[in-house]
């Protein structure tokens, strides 16, 4: 069973950058997909990036296709997502998460799908 720690979270003024971590622990971080997703208040949690495992493929939401990048380093057990030309829009709890096997491509968008998630970090982009 995995465990999932997000860092990295904090404030950034509209246009710049943050870079988010995820360390994880426990079972086989290699043979996991991983994803980030994102709530604001008051609004559902809401995909924002997936990675199959073993190099299968990275997908992004819309919404942040071009600005984000998902990595993982499977060495390390660590899962990553640098932010730039952030937005207000943004802003919100990040949250990584992973799952066991090996879904359709359709459903990484679903929060349902995987089975491990980390307890959040916020990002305020704000003036």
């Amino acid at each position: 069973q995995a465990q999932l720690v997000e860092s990295g979270g904090g404030w950034v003024r509209p246009g710049g950058s943050l870079r988010l971590s995820c360390a994880a622990s426990g079972g086989t971080f290699s043979t996991y997909f991983v994803g980030w997703f994102r709530q604001a208040p008051g609004k559902d949690r809401e995909f924002v990036a997936a990675m199959k495992r073993n190099r299968g493929g990275t997908y992004y939401a819309a919404s942040v296709k071009g600005r984000f990048t998902a990595s993982r380093d499977n060495d390390k057990n660590m899962l990553y997502l640098q932010m730039n030309s952030l937005k207000p829009e943004d802003t919100a709890v990040y949250y990584c998460a992973a799952g066991v096997g090996s879904p359709i491509m359709s459903s990484l968008w679903s929060s349902s799908t995987y089975d491990y998630w980390g307890q959040g970090t916020q990002v305020t982009v704000s003036s």
